[in-house]
């Protein structure tokens, strides 16, 4: 592999979020429940949308598709922090850290792109309804998942190519409790200018990329409500958007703190990393089905269909 032709160390030894050992259990039967919740969560959610016929919509199709990345994103990077808060060694190998590099971003860059689309989905619901059939067809939707997680792919090689490049010569202590560049970076004895500089290009490409699709979408559909008559009329439409948009300030907002501030090894970055990689998969589903009548009502049909059964 290229990497052992740069690198006189054979895997990295994680930090982790204690020494403590009592704080260590108490920590694994904290992030054992999230995972726990975050799974049933999801599947529930999947089950629910392919249970259902009346929500075999665009909007449904993407949300499925949401609760699909964060099944993957969570498993990522949880069942390794689980297995490390009951290990004396807190240690991953070279090839294990570059393979965990690789899925934080395809699964991260993928939700990033999803969420860009469910945007676009609201502002067509919203804004252009007598078109919305036509303009978000099935095969649509499909070509733009697809096209989200292609692009999501090539940016994760990209940044994996970053990260196989490095020398790592001495220093082999993560400051963190999972592999990400940033937290690589400090670690290599050789230049990282210029992959410092090509990680934060294609940080704000992405970023940028996903998330100004999402800023002019809502800017038009703030435009449509505003225009309508009624009070209630203007409280059910945005009701249709709220729960988006609270999944995006919290993907969007822990994740650019992450990659755009610089790596310091603080309780910030352990924050920011757990919140976007075990948290948000976590309260998605609560936010969908919580804030959603349809999903509710859908939920309890298809619990009741399996009870009565």
């Amino acid at each position: 592999m290229a990497w052992r032709n740069h690198s006189t160390i054979t895997e990295f030894i994680l930090l982790g979020l204690s020494d403590d050992p009592y704080i260590e259990a108490l920590l694994f039967v904290f992030f054992l429940g999230i995972y726990l919740l975050t799974m049933m969560g999801n599947l529930m959610m999947l089950l629910v949308i392919r249970a259902d016929s009346r929500l075999h919509t665009p909007m449904y199709f993407f949300l499925s598709n949401l609760s699909f990345l964060d099944l993957c994103f969570s498993s990522v990077t949880v069942p390794k922090l689980l297995k490390d808060l009951l290990s004396e060694k807190r240690t991953i190998s070279v090839e294990g850290c570059l393979t965990q590099v690789f899925f934080v971003f395809i699964t991260a860059g993928t939700e990033a792109f999803l969420l860009s689309v469910m945007a676009y989905d609201r502002y067509a619901a919203i804004c252009h309804p007598l078109l919305y059939g036509q303009v978000m067809s099935t095969q649509f939707c499909v070509k733009l998942v697809l096209i989200s997680w292609g692009l999501a792919c090539l940016n994760s090689v990209v940044i994996v190519f970053l990260a196989i490049n490095l020398d790592f010569c001495e220093a082999q202590t993560i400051h963190h409790y999972i592999c990400e560049l940033p937290s690589l970076f400090p670690l290599s004895c050789s230049d990282i200018s210029i992959n410092v500089d090509i990680l934060i290009c294609s940080i704000l490409l992405h970023g940028l990329g996903t998330f100004l699709p999402i800023f002019f979408s809502y800017a038009r559909i703030v435009s449509t409500i505003l225009s309508i008559s009624s009070t209630s009329g203007r409280s059910k439409t945005f009701s249709t958007c709220s729960s988006h948009l609270i999944a995006v300030t919290l993907f969007f907002g822990s994740g650019l703190i992450r990659y755009l501030m610089p790596t310091s090894g603080s309780s910030l970055d352990l924050l920011s990393s757990l919140q976007y990689s075990a948290v948000t998969p976590l309260l998605n589903p609560l936010i969908y089905s919580l804030k959603n009548k349809e999903v509710k009502a859908a939920v309890r049909r298809t619990l009741g269909k399996y009870l009565h059964s």
